[in-house]
């Protein structure tokens, strides 16, 4: 007989956390996102054989998903505070090798 849990949590961008978190994933998670109007929620089902396998993977899974909401929370303020159109970068061909004659 397999354990089961599933974990839901909202954010506000739901599919960034969702794509922090899966390559974390065992084999015996699946992270996917719900969209319910407005509201987006992480959802992750863990299906382990044993309760103490089932409790050392949720315990996991909660480090990586503060990690992951951290990451996405930093990596927000980041994008924020960076002009969002720089111009061009340079006018020259970006191929690296130039005829020279």
């Amino acid at each position: 007989m397999s354990r089961h849990a599933t974990i839901r949590t909202a954010h506000d961008d739901a599919t960034l956390v969702a794509r922090a978190l899966r390559p974390d994933n065992t084999d015996e998670m699946e992270t996917t996102v719900d969209r319910d109007g407005e509201t987006a929620t992480v959802v992750t089902h863990i299906e382990r054989e044993t309760t103490s396998g089932l409790q050392s993977t949720v315990d996991d899974y909660v480090v990586n998903l503060e990690v992951a909401i951290d990451i996405v929370s930093q990596a927000r303020t980041e994008q924020h505070a960076e002009p969002t159109d720089t111009g061009a970068v340079s006018d020259r061909d970006s191929d690296s090798t130039h005829d020279t004659q």
